[in-house]
């Protein structure tokens, strides 16, 4: 018995730890662009997928630029909003962000993403959307409706794999950054403001007010 017992700890210790997020589903979560959510303060990248910057600029059918990036952020907001979201643990990326697959209503996101043209499949780390791609490309929906660069060219040709910025474009001052303890932001003359930089892709963001801050979902840092 107690040889038994010692095995059944040493399978517990060598056990893989469970997935972060699993069965149980959440409502409480915020999308930060197309391919990209957190939830309960841990960064979520979905597998498989890329989906257009926020910054990033495609071309519509008539030959007008257009915000794809912002669009593809609002569908996923759009399809999300509301429900109970589902997620389980791949991988880590490089950027310490947690790849999962996820899912609404039973449905697969990163799929219902790639099936409406507001992403693409990633095949540079997955082939999972690549035939619902291809649909979406035949049916000429969102992206596909026009002409646009994938979001790693465009991410290559614009020099860097992620906008980084000390210095606000807009003249708001407050720095809305994501970090493992959430959405946080800062306020000049803060202890860590200058030290904070902003990472656009990540969905990090400048505010003007502490008002549009807190509406938005962040909270602000302690000191």
């Amino acid at each position: 018995m107690k040889h038994i017992v010692l095995l059944g700890l040493a399978l517990t210790l060598l056990t893989p730890p469970a997935p972060a997020f699993g069965i149980d589903a959440v409502r409480r979560f915020t999308v930060t662009d197309g391919d990209s959510l957190v939830v309960a303060g841990e960064r979520i990248r979905l597998h498989g997928i890329d989906a257009p910057e926020q910054a990033q600029s495609c071309t519509a059918p008539d030959g007008r630029a257009w915000a794809c990036g912002k669009w593809a952020t609002d569908h996923l907001r759009a399809i999300t909003r509301g429900a109970r979201l589902s997620c389980t643990r791949l991988d880590t990326d490089r950027y310490g962000r947690t790849l999962a697959r996820c899912f609404v209503d039973g449905q697969d996101l990163a799929e219902q993403m790639v099936a409406a043209g507001a992403a693409v499949a990633f095949t540079k780390y997955a082939t999972d959307y690549v035939t619902t791609e291809r649909a979406a490309k035949r049916a000429k929906l969102g992206l596909w409706s026009g002409r646009f660069d994938r979001p790693d060219d465009w991410r290559a040709a614009t020099r860097t794999p992620e906008v980084v910025e000390r210095v606000s474009t807009s003249g708001c001052t407050i720095k809305g950054n994501i970090s493992s303890s959430g959405q946080i932001y800062h306020l000049p003359g803060q202890r860590d403001y200058d030290a904070t930089v902003i990472r656009e892709n990540q969905g990090e963001r400048w505010f003007c007010s502490e008002r549009e801050a807190q509406a938005a979902g962040w909270r602000r840092a302690r000191r």
